[in-house]
C-alpha cells in the first residue's frame, strides 16, 4: 500500500478529552474517528489491527474445537424474561419497542439466545459436548463512556459457551478455554494476569477475570464463567443421559473484548513517539521509506524493495509523500511499524538501506539484496 494513496492522517495533539495512552495515541495515529460519545468509525489502519486481533481470537478458538456460528444483535425481550434478567441488567441496556408493540433489546451478551437454540437443537448426551461461539458487535448503554474503545457503547466481542453432560465436563471445557486464553494474549504481546471475579449479571458460581498491564484502570480484556444450570434449568435446555434421565446441560460463558484487546496492546507497547506494535498484530510489518523523493535513483530503489516484499506476501506501506525526512519518521514512530526500510544517507553513501527495528530503535546497514530475506528471517524469529 502507497500512503499517499492510503485513508491515513495523523495529528500532533490528540483530543482533549483523551485521557489514557491508549485513546491518545489511536486518535493521533488516525485509527479511529469518534462519531458520538462512545461510538467509534475505525479508519482504515485502525480496522486493520481489529481484524488482525480477531484473526488471532478465531484461530485459537478453532484450535480447541469450539464452532463458530453468528446470532442477532437484536434479541426479543421475551427471552430474557424467561431467565429472569431483564430487570437485573438496568439502564445500561439499549431497549425499544418495535411497530408490533414488542419489546426489543440489543443484545449486551447472548446467554440467551444460545441457550434457546440448544433447547431446540441439542436433545441426547450423545451431541454434548458442545461450545459455540461468535465474533460480533456488543452494545451497551454506558452512562459515562471514557478511555476511547475501552469503555464504548458499541464494541466488538468474541462470546462462547460451552454445553457440558456434568460438572467435570464443565471444568474440562472451562479449563480448555483459560488456557486458549492465555495463549491468545501471549500472542497479541500482552502481559496480563488472571484474577477471581464477581459474576456479577451474568452469573454462575465461579468465574475469572484476565487483567492486562496498562495504565488504564479498566483493561480487563477477558472473562470466562462456570454458569453450571442457572440458565439450563431456566430455560429448559435439557438433555437426556445415558440412562434415559432428563437432565439440564452444564454450562460455561467465556468473553473476549476483541476491541478492547487493540487499546491494550498499546497501553502495553508504546513509548513517547507513539505505539510500537508486535508484528502478530500490526497492521502493517514494513515502512518503507525514500527519504529524498526528488532523487530517481531513491525513488526506483524504494518501489524495487516494496515490491519485492509485497510478493513474499509480507504487508508492507509506501511511504511515498512529499513531505520531509523529519515528518515521515514522526508518522513511522507514530504509527508503530515493526520494521522500517529507510533509504537515505547511508544508501548515497554506502550504497546500503537502513533497517530500523522499532521496539528497539535502531538501525541496521543491510545491502539491498539481502534485505528481503533479512526481513523474512526476522519475521520467522519473531514469530518463535
Amino acid at each position: 500500500m502507497r500512503w499517499s494513496r492510503y485513508f491515513l492522517s495523523t495529528s500532533k495533539e490528540p483530543p482533549k478529552d483523551a485521557e489514557t495512552i491508549s485513546h491518545k495515541l489511536m486518535c493521533r495515529a488516525g485509527m479511529i474517528d469518534k462519531v458520538s460519545s462512545g461510538v467509534y468509525t475505525y479508519l482504515p489502519l485502525g480496522y486493520k489491527v481489529l481484524r488482525r486481533v480477531e484473526g488471532i481470537v478465531r484461530e485459537e478458538m478453532d484450535r480447541t474445537g469450539a464452532v463458530e456460528l453468528l446470532m442477532p444483535a437484536l434479541q426479543p425481550a421475551s427471552l430474557w424474561k424467561e431467565s429472569k434478567r431483564l430487570d437485573e441488567m438496568g439502564e445500561e441496556m439499549i431497549r425499544f419497542t418495535d411497530r408490533h408493540n414488542r419489546l426489543m433489546l440489543f443484545g449486551p451478551t447472548h446467554e440467551e439466545v444460545i441457550t434457546d437454540i440448544v433447547r431446540r437443537y441439542i436433545n441426547s448426551w450423545k451431541q454434548l459436548p458442545l461450545t459455540l461461539y461468535q465474533i460480533q458487535t456488543k452494545f451497551r448503554d454506558e452512562m459515562r463512556p471514557r478511555f476511547g474503545i475501552v469503555r464504548a457503547r458499541e464494541f466488538l466481542m468474541k462470546d462462547a459457551y460451552s454445553f457440558d453432560r456434568d460438572e467435570k465436563g464443565l471444568d474440562e471445557s472451562y479449563q480448555k478455554m483459560r488456557d486458549a486464553y492465555k495463549r491468545i494474549f501471549t500472542r497479541c504481546g500482552l502481559e496480563f494476569s488472571i484474577q477471581q471475579a464477581d459474576s456479577g449479571v451474568i452469573g454462575g458460581k465461579f468465574s475469572e477475570e484476565f487483567v492486562a498491564k496498562g495504565e488504564c484502570p479498566e483493561l480487563e480484556v477477558g472473562h470466562i464463567f462456570k454458569l453450571g444450570t442457572k440458565y439450563s434449568e431456566t430455560m429448559k435446555a435439557f438433555f437426556v443421559d445415558r440412562d434415559g434421565k432428563e437432565r439440564p446441560a452444564v454450562m460455561g460463558c467465556y468473553g473476549i473484548g476483541v476491541s478492547r484487546i487493540v487499546a491494550a496492546v498499546i497501553e502495553g507497547n508504546s513509548d513517547r513517539k507513539g505505539i510500537i506494535w508486535p508484528l502478530s498484530v500490526a497492521p502493517f510489518t514494513v515502512l518503507v521509506i525514500p527519504v529524498n523523493t526528488e532523487d530517481t535513483t531513491t525513488i526506483n530503489t524504494a518501489e524495487k524493495i516494496y515490491s519485492d516484499i509485497k510478493c513474499k506476501g509480507v504487508e508492507v506501506l509506501l511511504d511515498d509523500r512529499d513531505i520531509s525526512a523529519g515528518m515521515k519518521f514522526s508518522d513511522g514512530d507514530l504509527i508503530g511499524i515493526p520494521l522500517w526500510v529507510v533509504i537515505g544517507k547511508k544508501f548515497v553513501e554506502k550504497g546500503k538501506v537502513e533497517v530500523k527495528i522499532r521496539k528497539e530503535d535502531r538501525f541496521f546497514e543491510i545491502e539491498p539484496e539481502n534485505l528481503t530475506q533479512w526481513i523474512l528471517d526476522y519475521i520467522k524469529r519473531d514469530s518463535k
